[in-house]
């Protein structure tokens, strides 16, 4: 059954018509990545989102060949500490994002089916670096080269002449060949590159390397609205936010449709009746002392926004130990203070990733958000609450440090719908991938 499967997928990417020409593709290249190992879930995100603006170019603008991105998968980040959930690695896709809404704005792949279809062989690994002595004469330029590695590498010839490396955990994955790539600038600067290369698959380490194209525009926001949570997650906050929050989308006017290319909402008053608080903790606590509130200082915050906002509920999202989250439910204790506290069920289907998207389902649909300033895990809701549509004033508010009334708050990226009626499909003549 897994054999029709993947063979079904082969003939939808292959055979789709070249526009205008009636054509077939003729060739399909794989491009894998992977990035810093100490980048977190958010930042990880990012880098997904640059690499599939990329490969989303690389097939319109070049019909005779599908490239398809491999999702590399989840493994263990420094936020995700539950010692009872052992090794969490090798984490599919699949279990937090759905796969398919993400197709329908580029091609992609898990790498366990990457296995399956091309056995477990890369041809080439890129270990993107950047340049020795960084810019010259003050002068920058996108520009890559083959060089010599800059530090100690990952990869080493097995006694095959073949190269291993971490791959994932995925201890029998081989690499043809290695090389370093000093590399500067966004994207784009390995299209051609990445086009003329006769290899069929190859992985591009440190992939954070490269920059977005263009930060915020339609191809961002294309991307960043394909990536819909996984459905059972979605469900999972549904169902506490109705029992713990008296909030549901009909009730809260943030219904979205199923299919993102259908979306384009207008701002209006919406959310749940509650107010929530992305509250960054722990390493927040040393990296950035006298940048961020006390526990008291949060709790004065917060109960003055509260206050404004006319809500007795606030919902906490945060990384700091629970005898922190008491201290602060003991400051607001005339408030109804909340958190999400998973089943052994549900931590243990879902991961420590899965219930950080929990959190950010929940925070994305209240009435009223206040985020930590300079964290992806607040911008990522903050995007999520601009694809819905919630007013600016309610989004993007930042917790200040103790002491100020007012503070740098973060950069308001308003969300590019792009021109009504887009076609996202990479060819409108080629049937959406099914996986």
């Amino acid at each position: 059954m897994c054999q029709i499967k993947y063979a079904f997928i082969t003939v939808i990417l292959t055979l789709g018509a070249e526009p205008g020409k009636g054509g077939t593709k003729e060739q399909k290249k794989y491009i894998l990545y992977d990035v810093n190992p100490g980048e977190g879930f958010n930042l990880r995100r990012d880098v997904f989102m640059r690499m599939a603006i990329m490969v989303r170019k690389l097939n319109i603008e070049n019909p005779d060949t599908s490239f398809i991105l491999v999702l590399p998968p989840w493994g263990h980040l420094y936020h995700w500490q539950t010692r009872e959930l052992g090794p969490q690695n090798k984490i599919l896709w699949s279990k937090f994002f759905d796969v398919q809404s993400i197709n329908y704005f580029v091609p992609v792949i898990e790498f366990s089916d990457f296995l399956v279809k091309e056995g477990y062989s890369i041809n080439t690994v890129y270990y993107l670096q950047g340049y020795k002595g960084g810019w010259t004469d003050g002068k920058y330029e996108e520009k890559y080269n083959i060089t010599d590695c800059l530090n100690e590498m990952v990869y080493q010839k097995d006694v095959n002449g073949r190269y291993t490396g971490f791959f994932w955990g995925y201890s029998s994955v081989r690499a043809d060949n290695f090389e370093c790539m000093s590399v500067q600038g966004a994207t784009r600067v390995l299209n051609k590159f990445l086009v003329e290369s006769p290899e069929q698959s190859i992985m591009l380490d440190r992939a954070e390397s490269l920059l977005h194209d263009f930060f915020g525009d339609e191809n961002y926001w294309g991307i960043r609205r394909a990536m819909k949570f996984s459905k059972t997650l979605v469900k999972i906050a549904e169902a506490f936010r109705i029992d713990e929050l008296n909030s549901d989308d009909e009730d809260d006017n943030s219904v979205v449709p199923d299919d993102w290319r259908e979306q384009r909402t207008e701002r209006e008053e919406r959310g749940g009746p509650y107010l929530c608080v992305h509250l960054r903790r722990r390493d927040y606590v040393r990296a950035r002392e006298g940048q961020i509130p006390s526990i008291r200082g949060a709790a004065e915050q917060l109960r003055k926004k509260l206050e404004e906002q006319g809500l007795d509920t606030l919902y906490v999202s945060t990384d700091a130990p629970y005898h922190e989250f008491e201290q602060l439910r003991d400051y607001l204790t005339d408030f109804n203070v909340v958190k999400y506290t998973p089943s052994a069920e549900v931590l243990k289907k879902f991961k420590d990733g899965g219930v950080a998207i929990l959190d950010q389902i929940i925070c994305s649909h209240a009435k009223y958000f206040v985020g930590s300033y300079e964290s992806t895990f607040s911008f990522r809701i903050q995007e999520e609450r601009e694809i819905m549509g919630f007013p600016v004033k309610s989004t993007f508010d930042m917790l200040c440090p103790d002491g100020k009334d007012k503070c740098e708050k973060g950069s308001q990226w308003k969300i590019d719908w792009g021109k009504p009626g887009k076609d996202w499909r990479i060819d409108s003549s080629t049937p959406h991938v099914e996986l």
